[in-house]
């Protein structure tokens, strides 16, 4: 998610602060730069909504006069995407003095002062634990003139309680648990998140409920391991009675969930997305590696019969379901028979897609410290065939669906080829991305709208639904598209639609408020 805005031709100045033209705006802009997961997009949300509640304003074009930076440390290239993108606003913000940069998430976590020493230039530097710090922050380097950095070493407050700007009006993220218990040895998102805290049920289906209200008709849930949820407070089955409760919520049509570890992964969560109308059939299960020697290595508590096993069970009980994945290619010791090992897994496995990565050292993980690091050599070929392997089977699996009708959730975004094809994007109900033409004399659909459509063409990552002899196309307005365009009356700053209600209009939640557990409880 990137949010941004054109620079103003005079230099920032914070709220009420003299020097803008006379009749202009004194509201200062931001622009969130994310890198990472889904974890983070969710975060930069959160940050959104603390910079709106403190009276700043999304920027629309190229510059802000706040620009955060919401990092990921994951990947080796995370430094240095960083730090090239810093190096670039270093001489925009010696044009704009009163410009700020600030950088969070994972990357400040463990880079710390290293930031400061790299890129004097930026204002604030704060970490995982401690977003809703950041307006504060801000504030404070600008009064004192001097660079703030604040990195705790726990959670101050749950995410959820922070206000949030919501990237799309017809669906939202909700993380149900914070940090990871798992020892993973090529992560360093343990550290840097810390243990996993859950979050109460009633908390989380509160949160839900008010998404609802707000429009929306998606959810996903989030968190590290969302399967382990409830560990915590001593209910391992905690996850699946989530996932029951979230088809109980009228209005709630599509719910998901990411990421589930396989070790944790238990036939009740099955059987709840079975038998749950609104989850949809739609799983991301991490392999990480087909290699039993390697997920032994990687501490990964499974092995590749297990996971096999869920596949063959999710199957059974849901035959429809896209399966995606996560796979690690040239971790230390990994041998050709490995990698082999990995192949084979994939090729039984029919993933619909899969998120394929070299493995990237990273300092301060037991993974870095092991012998046998393979050369690049090895890895790039060992990458080049998996991937190849991988999209002739997304190939196959999406060429499958041709014939298909299929309901779609239409999303704002449209495909890089719109403007020549004249169609719109959706999602199925098994998350797989579908451009649509809407046949002539036919209304439109906002985003957030159902349609129903037949597929009638297919390519490795998307598929094509156009308006043929045969095929189907159907509108079902809902209430998501009714929350698009109150949206967009309320950004062109015009009166919403009639029949909307005024009391829907919610630019920034406020977050949910959290009710204290009392002693002894």
């Amino acid at each position: 998610m990137t949010l941004t805005a054109d620079q103003p031709e005079t230099t920032a100045s914070p709220i009420g602060t003299p020097g803008l033209p006379a009749g202009e705006s004194t509201r200062r802009t931001y622009q969130v730069r994310t890198f990472g997961c889904q974890m983070n997009v969710h975060d930069s949300e959160r940050m959104a909504g603390l910079l709106e509640s403190s009276g700043l304003v999304r920027a629309d074009g190229e510059l802000a006069d706040v620009v955060v930076f919401n990092t990921c440390a994951v990947r080796e290239n995370a430094d240095n995407k960083l730090y090239g993108n810093l190096g670039q606003l270093a001489p925009v913000k010696e044009a704009n003095p009163g410009m700020q940069i600030a950088v969070g998430g994972c990357l400040a976590q463990k880079d710390r002062d290293t930031i400061l020493k790299r890129a004097p230039w930026v204002d604030v530097v704060f970490g995982t634990h401690n977003v809703g710090s950041l307006p504060t922050l801000l504030e404070r380097a600008r009064h004192n003139e001097d660079a703030q950095l604040e990195i705790l070493e726990s959670l101050d407050v749950f995410p959820s309680t922070l206000p949030t700007k919501r990237d799309a009006v017809y669906s939202g993220w909700v993380s149900i648990s914070v940090g990871c218990n798992n020892t993973c040895t090529f992560c360093i998102v343990p550290s840097l998140r810390g243990k996993e805290r859950d979050r109460r049920p009633g908390d989380i289906l509160a949160e839900i409920q008010a998404l609802v209200d707000d429009g929306a008709i998606e959810v996903t849930l989030l968190g590290q391991n969302v399967n382990s949820y409830g560990v915590e407070f001593g209910d391992r089955q905690a996850f699946s009675k989530l996932l029951r409760a979230c088809g109980e919520i009228p209005g709630l049509e599509r719910v998901r969930f990411t990421s589930p570890h396989p070790a944790a992964f238990t036939d009740d969560v099955i059987e709840a997305m079975a038998q749950t109308p609104n989850v949809m059939p739609q799983l991301h299960m991490p392999l990480q590696s087909g290699s039993d020697k390697v997920l032994k290595d990687m501490r990964r508590s499974y092995r590749s019969t297990k996971f096999l096993g869920i596949l063959e069970k999710v199957r059974a009980q849901i035959p429809d379901a896209a399966i995606s994945t996560d796979i690690i290619v040239g971790f230390p010791g990994e041998t050709e028979a490995d990698f082999q090992a990995t192949l084979d897994v994939v090729a039984q496995s029919r993933f619909a897609t899969a998120f394929t990565f070299q493995y990237s050292k990273r300092p301060g993980t037991p993974a870095a410290d092991l012998p046998d690091q393979l050369p690049k050599a090895v890895v790039q070929e060992r990458f080049e065939r998996l991937t190849a392997l991988q999209d002739r089977i997304c190939a196959e699996e999406n060429a499958r669906q041709i014939g298909r009708e299929v309901e779609l959730m239409v999303t704002a975004g449209s495909g890089k080829k719109s403007a020549e094809t004249n169609r719109l994007s959706g999602r199925a109900k098994d998350s797989r991305l579908v451009h649509f033409a809407v046949p002539d004399g036919t209304e439109a659909p906002r985003p957030g709208d159902l349609v129903t459509v037949t597929i009638t063409g297919a390519s490795t990552f998307h598929l094509v639904a156009d308006p043929l002899p045969g095929s189907v196309y159907r509108l079902r307005k809902s209430r998501a598209g009714d929350a698009w365009d109150r949206s967009q009356a309320e950004s062109c700053g015009v009166p919403a639609p009639a029949g909307d209600s005024p009391e829907g209009k919610r630019s920034v939640s406020l977050g949910m408020p959290v009710i204290p557990v009392r002693a002894g409880a």
